[in-house]
């Protein structure tokens, strides 16, 4: 009800004073306040470091996973200044505590850079709980340390120093994320990305929780990059295609290798920031490649008669390319940079790839050749899949698309308050089926393994029952038909057995979603049940444990006398009521929500599987397990 007594005056209006408003409203500014905000605020000082680098004047850069939860950053830079600033504070102060304070907006600090919002580091400190900033510069250590962003004091002079460089460490607000444990894999991603775009720059990761360290140090750059992540694919060529040039103030560089496989692994780069939506860069290299191959079959009369061109994505099945762009004045399209927006730097990396790639084309028709037969049978299947695609579109309005007939739905309509349970088995279907909140709780029964997206062209995907019945229960279609705004369910759970089989299953279905319906992740609808391993039981009292360890607790509170513990094989041997009582019921069960981390580690998982390179594949399942399922999270 509105009350109209309300009064809105001049009185109403709040001006938020320094860094206000980033505590406000932290999501205008690191994307979320979930995990991936929360490792976003190391980012964005690791990118500072890496600015250095790009200016030549960094070539080690430390990050440390503290006991305690915090995060220590230490490079050997020339270390932010700390002389007066015409503000008659220290700069170092004032790029801490002041938005769009940095040396990155006249050029004359750095040439190139990522961070030009010159929000980075002040955005940090005013979402930890403590900073403190240490920076060695003019043969001096300088300190000064913050509390939720607010200084604690003046930067001052504590020592002397031999060397030059910054060491930024802080503490996450536990008030502000919800979660404040990193993820040492996020980390080391990142990380190595930033190594493998700045070449001989060493990058260590320290995690003080479990004792480890790891070190990124290449030397090979982007061929290095992309030789890395074929590195379990059977390649169509052995050497990276290697391409680079510059006009006016932007340089591109591109490394490009073809797998026999059918799925596409673009990666793009803006200034070291990974464009992960993409940009102009990423659609000229898309366009130089479609044409050029194009221009090349036509002109060595490689089509036949009345032969279409390919399309973008029959040029691009199997390819892993890794894209980098250096730009004087970048556009990132808001805070977490994902995509870039300079309408220049896509006809300059066209112009680029396209003169290059011709040129090493015509050099080399063998692998020319080898390029063009995988292009030929992509768009032989990409036809076949149209056809199957069209199985599973939803219908218009004059049609009626019937939800697969084993879909147990539920009876809300409202896609927000909607849970889609995807269940291994019949068995264990059956009783989630019976135990479920039937309002909002539908139950589609998964019969065993699904086909592994990573070995199947698009057109065989399609015709997979599984896969079908999963795409018609949703309702979004699939891959550039995909939807977000008809999915019918915004939690979608994947609840497979707590064994080494259901980590398997759990792996295929994480990697089908990562390829077709992407987008589901990124909107943070996807996760995974973890089921109970075991029941104890004492009379009437009935305990769950997760995990052994959780098990030998439950035993050490109460005690081992009388005594009975049942371990769970599979979901099947749950009767409804255990079923929802651990794994159903929004008070009791544990969710993990599917990042891109978690399923990149999943398609990484299955690429291995599917050629059992490494180990014998139950083995190798049982090892990475802990990755697919992320309960170390």
């Amino acid at each position: 009800m509105v009350d109209k007594n309300t009064q809105y005056d001049a009185s109403k209006i709040q001006v938020l004073e320094g860094l206000e408003a980033v505590r406000h409203r932290p999501g205008m500014y690191i994307g979320d306040t979930d995990i991936r905000g929360l490792h976003h605020l190391v980012f964005e000082i690791v990118d500072n470091s890496i600015d250095e680098a790009m200016a030549g004047y960094c070539d080690f850069i430390q990050v440390v996973i503290g006991q305690d939860g915090s995060i220590e950053v230490t490079d050997n830079g020339r270390g932010i200044p700390v002389g007066e600033h015409e503000t008659g504070k220290s700069a170092l102060e004032v790029v801490l505590t002041v938005l769009h304070a940095g040396g990155k907006f006249g050029g004359g600090g750095y040439k190139v850079s990522g961070g030009l919002h010159g929000v980075g580091l002040s955005v940090v400190n005013a979402l930890s709980e403590w900073m403190v900033a240490e920076v060695r510069t003019d043969g001096g250590l300088y300190r000064q340390e913050y509390k939720q962003g607010v200084p604690l004091g003046p930067v001052e002079r504590v020592g002397g120093a031999d060397t030059t460089g910054t060491t930024i460490r802080f503490k996450p607000d536990a008030t502000i994320f919800e979660t404040t444990e990193f993820n040492a894999e996020i980390l080391a991603n990142r990380l190595r990305e930033m190594a493998f775009l700045n070449a001989g720059v060493r990058i260590e990761l320290h995690d003080q929780r479990q004792g480890k360290k790891q070190e990124f140090h290449y030397t090979g750059g982007l061929i290095s990059f992309v030789q890395w992540l074929s590195r379990n694919k059977d390649l169509l060529f052995k050497e990276p295609i290697y391409l680079s040039g510059q006009k006016d103030d932007t340089m591109v560089e591109v490394a490009l290798l073809w797998t026999t496989g059918y799925s596409e692994n673009l990666m793009s780069f803006a200034n070291n920031i990974h464009t992960s939506e993409g940009g102009t860069h990423e659609a000229g290299l898309k366009s130089a490649l479609t044409r050029t191959v194009n221009d090349y079959a036509r002109q060595n009369n490689i089509f036949k008669s009345g032969q279409e061109n390919f399309a973008g994505e029959d040029v691009r099945e199997g390819l892993t390319a890794v894209l980098s762009v250096k730009i004087l004045n970048p556009q990132f399209e808001g805070q977490t940079k994902t995509k870039l927006g300079n309408s220049e730097v896509r006809s300059i990396t066209d112009s680029i790839v396209s003169e290059q790639f011709s040129t090493f084309l015509i050099e080399n028709p063998s692998i020319a050749k080898r390029i063009i037969d995988k292009a030929t049978t992509a768009s032989q299947a990409r036809e076949a899949a149209r056809r199957a695609r069209e199985l599973t579109r939803r219908k218009n309005a004059l049609e009626i698309t019937p939800l697969p007939g084993k879909l147990a739905d539920c009876t809300v309509t409202d896609p927000a308050l909607c849970e889609l349970y995807l269940v291994e088995g019949d068995s264990a279907a059956g009783s989630a089926k019976q135990g479920r909140s039937r309002q909002y709780q539908a139950i589609l029964p998964i019969g065993g393994k699904i086909i592994n997206v990573e070995k199947a062209r698009i057109d065989r995907v399609l015709a997979h029952e599984e896969i079908r019945t999963i795409i018609t229960a949703m309702g979004t279609g699939i891959g550039e038909d995909f939807d977000l705004g008809k999915a019918r369910y915004h939690k979608v759970i994947i609840m497979a057995d707590a064994d080494i089989d259901g980590s398997h299953i759990r792996t295929l279905l994480l990697t089908f979603f990562y390829r077709y319906m992407r987008p589901l992740i990124e909107a943070g609808y996807l996760y995974i049940a973890q089921p109970p391993l075991y029941q104890v039981r004492r009379g009437r009292q009935i305990r769950y444990a997760y995990d052994d360890a959780e098990l030998e607790a439950i035993l050490s509170e109460m005690g081992r006398q009388g005594i009975t513990i049942q371990r769970y094989k599979g979901l099947g041997e749950m009767n409804a009521d255990q079923l929802w009582d651990t794994t159903m019921n929004p008070e009791n069960r544990i969710l993990r929500k599917v990042t891109m981390d978690d399923v990149q580690a999943a398609e990484e998982i299955i690429t291995v599987l599917m050629g059992e390179k490494v180990q014998p594949r139950r083995e190798f399942i049982e090892q990475n397990a802990k990755y697919v399922v992320n309960l170390d999270i």
